[in-house]
């Protein structure tokens, strides 16, 4: 189950400031040409896996985000899991890295998976992530996701 809150204008400016920042935020990063770290989780339901909407972006994604500064990947896929969907996570196993150019950065992300019997409630913030649906592989395919979600669905995904 997912639980949101109720739509606001407080949500609706949000989501404006950040589907007008993204594409930004893009080409800034594409400007400064400094590599990012990031670190994602896989949270599969038997075959099915979770993924996220975010409000400025189509393609689909795993819950995560940015690797801090003196944080661990790991700190971070545990920190951004709970900021995004509500979710704090008993045990991650790592799961891969992946390089890649995405979103105008070089990037190096790091996997981690959480392997559940069922997916407990969700709480989304309807501000930055605006959709969580369980996906059964036999729906990835031309399926818009992400690049690091390219890559990670092609190797550690089944």
């Amino acid at each position: 189950m997912v639980q949101t809150p109720r739509f606001s204008l407080v949500d609706l400016a949000w989501r404006t400031g950040l589907r007008l920042g993204f594409p930004l935020a893009r080409i800034w990063w594409r400007l400064r040409g400094r590599a990012h770290e990031g670190a994602l989780v896989a949270v599969h339901v038997g075959p099915s896996v979770l993924l996220v909407r975010s409000s400025y972006r189509r393609a689909w994604n795993f819950p995560g985000g940015g690797v801090r500064p003196g944080e661990s990947p790991e700190a971070a896929a545990r920190r951004e899991l709970n900021e995004e969907i509500g979710l704090t996570a008993p045990a991650l196993l790592p799961a891969g890295v992946a390089s890649g150019n995405w979103d105008g950065r070089a990037d190096r992300v790091h996997f981690f998976q959480l392997r559940l019997d069922r997916l407990p409630g969700l709480r989304l913030d309807n501000r930055e992530i605006v959709q969580a649906r369980l996906m059964p592989p036999e729906a990835w395919p031309g399926l818009p996701v992400t690049g690091p979600v390219a890559a990670y669905l092609r190797t550690a995904g089944r």
